[in-house]
């Protein structure tokens, strides 16, 4: 625990602190790389398409909620759990559980319940909500999003302005004429539309919160827009954590098989090979069902409900990176065995350079655009694999917020008449954006990353 003024401290799960090493790792890349000006040039034409900018922007936002909830904040001498940065923001959600289920925008419970009418009869009514306003005017509160949207937008754009007309030396009259008259290499123009877009939405939704449950209640009147909101970080770390952990071994032990060639060729093929031969969701069911049953012989090791959770959490993405690491080392086995017979490499071991300096300065760089294309295509399908493994129970700790757990509880809601939609329509819409994002990111960075594509 980390103390840092009036009785405040902060703390991280193990997950936070992966996830928080991983972006400071990726800030140092960046600037590692961005001395290079052919990288810079590549990660440039990049950001050229619009769409790609727009897919940026997205995930970027999806990637900020996801480390506003990672960090744990401590108050001394509170009677509550510690919560995140995010249930911090959210905090008039947590406060404003209904007895159960309510449809979006509704004044008064989704069923009727039992009450005792002032004549003595027994009735059935439509009970009103406790959380909310009703005398609130969902027009003025719509305005006031409107209006606060456009603020928060208008000073982000104009910071940034600021930074690029400083950049280029130029003022900052000429850098906003430049931007909407589609003079600057990069399409800003694009990206402030987006991003007035964005917040617009998101500020409408947090100003309509105070007043209503803009995306309805669950069955235990928790808010779904709260939960669907928490549910970002579990998709965000199950995507990114994963290849953190596959990442290593694929790229060890395809290189190592692709240059040493010989038996020990032989015995990695073989390994992915069974590997790849086993059912996945067997193999994961399998792996997660031993971790359960290890975890709950051991409840020393966490002291509460959410370290708990975190836990499962931690070995469901080591259990997903130690399964779906063969993919990607088969293609760089491929790889390393094409450039292991290029007059490059072929000179510098005649010289004598030793394997370890031909992998780090000739195999390595060479194949970082696979890594590259890899890692961002197989974000989506994590995302969507932690869906289906808590879908079919496997997945993630019932108690964690997730869109997997959402979408399973709704099975049973939709059966029900009158149908409850609510809960699985916002898991889908919020897992949907972020999947479109990731891949459509994915596209134009395998378009400008791969050779064969670039050269087409």
């Amino acid at each position: 625990m980390i103390p840092l003024f009036g009785g405040i401290s902060i703390s991280f799960f193990w997950t936070d602190i992966m996830i928080w090493g991983l972006l400071a790792c990726i800030v140092i890349w960046a600037k590692i790389v961005g001395r290079s000006a052919q990288v810079k040039a590549q990660w440039h034409r990049v950001f050229e398409s619009n769409t790609a900018m727009i897919a940026a922007i997205v995930l970027m936002v999806y990637f900020t909620i996801a480390l506003l909830d990672s960090v744990q904040i401590h108050i001394a001498g509170a009677n509550t759990q510690p919560g995140s940065f995010l249930d911090i923001l959210l905090s008039h959600l947590i406060a404003a559980t209904e007895r159960t289920y309510s449809a979006p925008f509704a004044l008064t419970e989704f069923n009727k319940s039992t009450k005792l009418s002032a004549s003595g009869e027994v009735e059935q009514v439509y009970l009103p909500l406790q959380h909310i306003h009703a005398q609130a005017s969902i027009m003025l509160q719509s305005v006031k999003g409107f209006g606060l949207g456009l603020v928060i937008s208008a000073v982000l754009i104009c910071a940034h302005c600021l930074y690029l007309a400083s950049r280029q030396q130029s003022s900052f009259k000429d850098m906003v004429v430049a931007v909407w008259q589609k003079q600057t290499k990069l399409p800003w123009r694009t990206a402030y539309f987006t991003i007035t877009l964005i917040t617009i939405i998101m500020a409408w939704l947090f100003v309509l919160s105070f007043s209503f449950h803009v995306l309805g209640t669950d069955k235990v009147g928790i808010d779904v827009f709260y939960e669907t909101l928490k549910s970002i970080r579990t998709g965000v770390l199950i995507g990114v954590l994963t290849t953190l952990v596959m990442l290593p071994i694929a790229l060890t032990l395809g290189i190592t098989a692709g240059l040493f060639r010989g038996w020990v060729d032989d015995v990695i093929q073989y390994i992915y090979t069974t590997l790849n031969s086993i059912p996945g969701v067997l193999l994961i069911a399998a792996a997660v069902l031993v971790m359960q049953v290890m975890i709950n012989n051991h409840p020393s090791w966490m002291n509460s409900t959410a370290e708990r959770a975190d836990l499962r959490l931690l070995f469901l993405v080591l259990i997903l990176g130690v399964t779906s690491w063969t993919g990607l080392c088969r293609l760089l086995r491929a790889e390393t065995l094409k450039i292991s017979q290029m007059e490059f490499v072929v000179a510098a071991r005649a010289f004598g350079v030793s394997r370890a300096k031909v992998i780090s300065r000739h195999i390595l760089p060479n194949v970082m655009h696979i890594v590259l294309i890899s890692v961002v295509l197989d974000f989506s399908s994590l995302v969507l694999a932690e869906a289906v493994l808590s879908y079919v129970g496997v997945g993630v700790d019932p108690t964690m917020n997730s869109w997997g757990n959402m979408i399973n509880q709704a099975r049973l809601e939709m059966a029900r008449d009158p149908m409850v939609w609510w809960s699985l329509f916002s898991a889908f819409v919020f897992m949907f954006i972020l999947v479109l994002a990731a891949n459509l990111f994915s596209d134009r960075v395998q378009t400008v990353l791969n050779p064969r594509e670039a050269n087409n």
